[in-house]
């Protein structure tokens, strides 16, 4: 693993705020227009305003949401909203949340870790970016010269002595906790004792990192800070290596946590020409074993629960709105031979996710559509149910604005990536389609903020 290093962080005072759970809130890109509204009348000091500030009449690049969230953070830093920890720290971070009525426990930590230009180190993608998301954030950072919130990045220790030697220094400690809009709780430690950060560092040399959320962060950090490398060096500066920029904040999250869990995200596509189940099993047909799988959206639950039991990559549930069939269906021997060819420029991993199969295969192949603009991502059943039966749900893109439309034209079910092709897939410096999993539940923003400066 590159070089992690304990740090000052920013944190709320609770004296001021009050409840930590009123000033909390979740990444920027999974927060819709009602939910930042929900949040904004929360509390005047809801992180919010400082990851995804609202837009207001008469912004210009002078008065901006980005312009805005600096002066909040200026603010609150000035009146004791927020303080700086006395010491250098790694902070504990714990997450117990419940998974089809199962409980369950994520442990963590969060600390600065330097950057490296991926494929160059230890730091390893696995999803593409987009230049919107990182266009955004960067402005961001600019005027707040801080991160608001925190990479996720996940490391193989399979025998968790890292979190171990972090969970022997906090134990009888009282956490800090707040309870997001989900039900989620979330617990955090700082751990300032020298000896166990030493030890905790010492227990993580070598090993790499593979980021399993915050891709556009991350790559935003990188740029950061080779801007400002660039501005030092223009005024004739050496920029000290030992700079915060040259670090981001990341949670660290052992591989072999067994709160380490991955979620699905099913799909729901416009843009496709109408047809029926008939018509696509046709094109489908030499390449799947297929069967009818019922009718009406409401069929979407059982055919997941199917699909999990058999956990396979190659199994697929489709949906046609037309006549508002489903289809099973499960990928042959031809469809292997097909797939091998359409992405030839892939590893074999890659080759297998259920995700590629549908977007290389399936929609950019067989249906013909390369082009075909991004689907609707959504995590739970019950998004696949409403958005088939309403089609106009709102939510937001990967550059985090608001997007919406007519009909879905076709739905997917599709199971997740699993740690094991994270590893394999990013070991081959190869990236996976967009939203191959969703790590549930999201790291609250507003816990603890990285000074860039």
């Amino acid at each position: 693993m590159p070089d992690i290093a304990a740090f000052r962080g920013i944190r709320y005072d609770l004296g001021h705020v009050g409840s930590l759970s009123d000033v909390i809130a979740p990444p920027y890109d999974v927060i819709d227009s009602e939910l930042q509204r929900r949040l904004y009348a929360q509390n005047d000091a809801n992180c919010v305003r400082l990851i995804l500030g609202l837009d207001e009449p008469g912004d210009d690049e002078f008065n901006n949401r980005y312009t805005r969230a600096a002066r909040y953070l200026k603010e609150w830093l000035r009146d004791g909203v927020l303080f700086a920890e006395a010491d250098p720290a790694l902070y504990v971070y714990h997450q117990e949340f419940e998974v089809a009525g199962q409980k369950a426990l994520r442990r963590g930590f969060m600390c600065r870790t330097r950057l490296e230009p991926f494929g160059e180190g230890n730091i390893h993608p696995h999803e593409e970016t987009h230049g919107g998301a990182k266009a955004d954030r960067l402005k961001l950072w600019q005027n707040c010269r801080a991160n608001l919130s925190q990479i996720f990045g996940l490391y193989p220790d399979p025998e968790n002595i890292a979190q171990d030697l972090l969970e022997e220094a906090i134990a009888g400690q009282t956490p800090l906790e707040a309870t997001d809009h989900l039900g989620v709780l979330h617990r955090l430690w700082p751990v300032t004792d020298i000896e166990v950060i030493t030890r905790v560092t010492a227990a993580m040399g070598g090993k790499p990192v593979y980021i399993a959320d915050g891709h556009h962060r991350y790559e935003t950090a990188c740029t950061y800070r080779d801007q400002l490398r660039t501005e030092a060096e223009a005024r004739g500066e050496k920029f000290d290596e030992q700079h915060p920029a040259n670090f981001v904040l990341m949670m660290c999250v052992s591989m072999s946590d067994p709160g380490m869990i991955v979620l699905p995200t099913h799909r729901l596509f416009r843009g496709l020409p109408p047809m029926t189940s008939d018509q696509l099993c046709e094109k489908l047909g030499p390449y799947f074993e297929i069967q009818p799988a019922g009718a009406g959206p409401e069929r979407a639950p059982e055919l997941w629960e199917e699909i999990e039991i058999e956990d396979s990559q190659e199994t697929l549930a489709l949906f046609t709105a037309v006549d508002q069939e489903w289809i099973m269906v499960r990928l042959n021997d031809a469809g292997k031979k097909q797939m091998a060819e359409v992405a030839s420029d892939q590893c074999g991993q890659w080759q297998g996710l259920g995700v590629s199969l549908l977007h290389r295969l399936i929609v950019e192949t067989l249906l013909d559509r390369p082009n075909l603009q991004a689907p609707k991502y959504v995590r739970g059943i019950d998004e696949v149910v409403d958005g088939l039966k309403h089609g106009d749900s709102v939510g937001r893109d990967h550059t985090g604005q608001e997007a919406s439309g007519g009909r879905f034209e076709l739905a997917a079910l599709v199971m997740p990536a699993t740690l094991e092709h994270i590893r394999a897939i990013s070991n081959a410096a190869e990236r996976m389609p967009a939203k191959s999993t969703y790590f549930y539940p999201k790291l609250l923003s507003g816990l603890v903020i990285n000074p860039l400066e």
